[in-house]
């Protein structure tokens, strides 16, 4: 969970790269792509997947951007109950600013050669709601049957 976030932004950035920039080029071909990712794929999910995971959060790529923040922030109000919540949200600096067992220098070397629910065991126990949290949404697995569907369509043109 998270890596579909960062493929999808990383493959738009690519087409736009390659068409020049010139959005007159690109712009159809990101319309085509939203049409399809926004219903499917889009969603807060995923956006805290991505932040939560270790090798894409304290990557330089990383976008912190409020679409991120909120999907982020609104998967933790379904999943966690309010004192749950509150206890994660003040955790989150730790996180965000690794500090702590987060910022040991064997947390960051290993954060791209472990899994991130391996990592977050590892790592986040003295953040334990935050911890908690992370390893079920970075333990979930995303369906295909979207992008069969996808490409179903594709061969039938």
């Amino acid at each position: 969970m998270g890596y579909i976030y960062e493929l999808m932004d990383s493959a738009k950035e690519k087409i736009a790269f390659n068409c020049g920039g010139v959005e007159r080029k690109y712009g159809p071909i990101w319309r085509k792509i939203d049409a399809r990712w926004t219903p499917q794929h889009h969603r807060p999910l995923h956006a805290a997947g991505y932040y939560l995971n270790p090798q894409l959060r304290y990557g330089d790529k990383f976008s912190n951007v409020d679409e991120v923040r909120k999907g982020l922030f609104e998967c933790m109000d379904r999943m966690l109950d309010y004192q749950e919540r509150l206890k994660a949200d003040i955790q989150f600096d730790s996180f965000d600013q690794a500090m702590g067992e987060f910022g040991s220098r064997i947390a960051i070397d290993s954060r791209t050669l472990r899994s991130p629910t391996s990592w977050w065991m590892r790592f986040g126990g003295s953040t334990s709601e935050l911890q908690k949290f992370a390893i079920r949404v970075l333990s979930l697995t995303c369906s295909a049957s979207g992008c069969e569907r996808n490409w179903s369509t594709f061969e039938s043109k």
